[in-house]
């Protein structure tokens, strides 16, 4: 068998573009992954279109040699443009070794440990200001089955926070904390904001709530800011969205500066190199909880990896999405009413393409404003919900 083209589709997502991309055999057999990367989609496309000049003619099964070989023979490595194209690389051709045997992908990694993964929304929160508004619709998200929220609360916040800040900051905290009880777990999102004397100010304050974690206080280029912030924190501490590969893994493990890892299956390497990062956290007894706020191939190889790592804590999910999620692919998730979504017994990664409803929706810019508005621009009325809830089992 071998690669006869490697091509790319992009789908206006609201909030992001998501990348398809799609690898094409001689044998017919073809295999998909993501390579979304918010507001650098035309980037990222442009680096795929770089690895399929290398890969057509190959045998798509020999994965590690050729994710090995393109790693070494481009002179510049890492980044998010570069390892974002060789993650969705390695996640298509993981697709076809398993379509072609007729096995899901975690079949090849080990073999399935577990049926379902326990999930926390993201996303739940479109249009909420007040802490009212939040905590209306985290009681509704509750209700539809999640028992983990996470969202940022911090605004626009640069660097430092203030006292009056804060306290906006607590009360919206204590409000979700209120309607949900304390059986709902919590996430605190930093998106890498705050300085080290702000981050620990913020991870004091919060501890009241009892988080599960306080997700990248600071920004992701500096491990010894992350280390002190940790040494400080009565919160757990996650991090790791905005790192690649393992070599941007294995510091921050051994010199204990997280107590969860969260590589994106689409940016950090791929399938197998985010098997590699979980073996090194289970070595310091740190938790594995993957960045997902992504599409359905994202989210289905995250899936399939959750089936197979015994470490694996979290899923992340969106709560909703862009009212045409469902149909652009297969994609049909179970959420049980315990919380958890149940990995498919599909074949491969599971996901088939819907090319119409695709060509419906196409690239649209949507920049990144994380420190421009305090309040994103969110149409709430626009977002669905693409659970099915179905019981435990």
């Amino acid at each position: 068998m071998k690669i006869t083209s490697v091509d790319t589709l992009v789908v206006d997502f609201y909030r992001t573009n998501l990348v398809i991309v799609r690898v094409t055999t001689d044998e017919g057999i073809v295999g998909l992954g993501e390579a979304t990367l918010e507001g650098k989609e035309r980037a990222v496309q442009g680096a795929v279109a770089e690895v399929a000049e290398a890969v057509v003619g190959l045998d798509p099964t020999r994965i590690s040699g050729i994710l090995y070989e393109l790693a070494r023979d481009w002179y510049w490595r890492g980044g998010p443009v570069i390892m974002t194209a060789l993650s969705s690389l390695e996640m298509a051709l993981w697709d076809i070794s398993a379509r072609e045997l007729g096995v899901p992908v975690s079949r090849l990694l080990g073999g399935a440990t577990r049926d379902r993964v326990r999930a926390y929304a993201n996303g739940w929160f479109s249009g909420a200001v007040t802490p009212e508004d939040y905590a209306a619709a985290a009681r509704r998200t509750v209700d539809s089955g999640f028992r983990g929220l996470k969202w940022d609360p911090f605004e626009n916040f640069d660097l430092t926070i203030t006292s009056r800040q804060l306290d906006r900051v607590l009360a919206q905290i204590d409000a979700v904390r209120s309607a949900v009880g304390r059986d709902v777990e919590l996430f605190i999102e930093g998106h890498g904001r705050f300085d080290v004397r702000h981050a620990i100010k913020v991870a004091r304050e919060i501890a009241q709530f009892d988080p599960v974690w306080f997700e990248e206080p600071c920004p992701p280029d500096n491990l010894d800011a992350l280390v002190d912030i940790r040494r400080a924190s009565p919160v757990p501490i996650a991090a790791g969205e905005r790192w690649f590969g393992r070599q941007g893994f294995a510091p921050a493990i051994a010199r204990q500066a997280v107590d969860f890892v969260q590589p994106d299956v689409t940016h950090a390497g791929g399938i197998a190199e985010l098997a590699f990062i979980s073996t090194l956290a289970a070595t310091s007894y740190v938790g594995f909880a993957p960045h997902n706020p992504s599409g359905p191939l994202s989210t289905a190889a995250t899936l399939q990896l959750g089936a197979t790592l015994p470490n694996f804590r979290y899923l992340e999910i969106m709560a909703t999405d862009v009212p045409w999620r469902p149909e652009i692919t297969n994609e049909r998730l179970v959420l049980t009413k315990e919380g958890d979504v149940m990995i498919p017994a599909g074949i491969g990664l599971g996901i088939e393409l819907d090319l119409e409803a695709i060509a419906r929706h196409p690239f649209t810019p949507h920049p990144l404003r994380m420190f421009q508005d305090a309040v994103f621009d969110i149409r709430p009325e626009d977002e669905r919900s693409f659970f099915n809830l179905g019981d435990s089992v």
